[in-house]
């Protein structure tokens, strides 16, 4: 009896120790290696940003949404700003791929400049996303509006309003930014894509305006002392359609000329809709756009697969403003997104 109790006491106190054991593991947790591992493989990754230029908002709210995620994630990150300067860029990138980052983030000037480099770049084992202005060559990703979207979304709200009996006219003007953007080519195949299945509609002018407003609003101004019976326009960018739009208030026709513009969707362009400048605002959302390049860029620095391997892309949705669904839902401004 007395060697059976004495194992009883020391099978009790077995269990009591187990029992304390699994409480204190219960109160420290569990270590999620999955987690463990995302981190240990994101620290100390390199990324940096080759932008057209920085200081307006377009760059500045995706360098905000990617500089938040590298201080989160604990990866660098860092700016090679071109300021508008296409040898810049291309300098920038030369220096890159000798310096070997782990991942570039790209803004393309047009559709060729970079692409012989970004080819280098890959072959060299730099993975790279594309933000909103795609290249010739095709890389690991690219992020951003589908400019040919854009452009069929801009040509049918014109034709709404100016083909055949139901405007002034049926005279329309398109405004573009560099002939050779993407946002170029690609919007101008959508819109006449469009155009083309509305043969009344005549375009009387279709211009470069190199982002530049004054020249923007320069160039209204002498359509509409050519065609004061203008009845649409389409413009290539929201910053550079302000000068547009105020040459078309000069003349005193904001109630005529249908204006369609696009842009990141941020308040100031917002504004310019309430106020009755833009018609038509179609936004790609800069604050999407940067959620959308960051799960590329964590994507990229996880994956195994060597640079080039796989081409993803991603046209992001685009939200269509009108002074009847103007909002703060709709519009950002960079102070929001630091």
């Amino acid at each position: 009896m007395k060697t059976a109790f004495l194992k009883a006491i020391a099978f009790a106190t077995a269990i009591l120790a187990t029992g304390i054991s699994s409480s204190t593991a219960q109160d420290k947790g569990l270590e999620n290696p999955r987690s463990t591992s995302f981190h240990t493989v994101l620290k100390d990754k390199k990324v940096a940003f080759v932008p057209l230029s920085m200081g307006f908002d377009l760059t500045e709210g995706w360098a905000a949404q990617m500089r938040k995620q590298a201080d989160r994630l604990g990866y660098q990150f860092e700016i090679r700003d071109p300021a508008w300067s296409t040898d810049a860029g291309t300098k920038a990138i030369q220096s890159l791929i000798s310096e070997k980052p782990d991942l570039m983030v790209i803004h393309n000037p047009d559709i060729q400049s970079y692409a012989r480099l970004l080819k280098q770049a890959q072959a060299a084992g730099i993975k790279i996303v594309q933000i909103n202005l795609e290249s010739n060559t095709t890389t690991d990703s690219y992020v951003g509006a589908d400019w040919t979207e854009i452009g069929r979304k801009a040509a049918e709200a014109v034709v709404e309003k100016c083909d055949a009996g139901k405007g002034i006219s049926t005279k329309v003007a398109i405004d573009t930014g560099v002939p050779t953007a993407a946002s170029d080519v690609f919007q101008l195949d959508g819109i006449y894509k469009v155009l083309d299945a509305h043969p009344d509609i005549q375009v009387v002018s279709q211009q470069a305006t190199e982002y530049n407003p004054e020249k923007a609003r320069s160039i209204m101004a002498t359509v509409l002392q050519q065609h004061p019976d203008l009845c649409g326009a389409i413009g290539i960018w929201d910053n550079q359609d302000t000068g547009t739009a105020s040459a078309i208030k000069e003349a005193g026709k904001s109630d005529q000329v249908f204006l369609v513009t696009s842009g990141g969707g941020n308040r100031v362009g917002c504004e310019n809709v309430e106020k009755g400048l833009f018609n038509l605002y179609i936004s790609y959302n800069v604050p999407l756009q940067g959620d959308l390049l960051n799960q590329e860029i964590v994507r990229l620095l996880t994956s195994e697969n060597p640079a080039g391997e796989t081409k993803t892309m991603y046209f992001n949705p685009l939200t269509l403003i009108t002074k009847a669904n103007v909002n703060q839902r709709n519009c950002w401004t960079l102070e929001e997104l630091n």
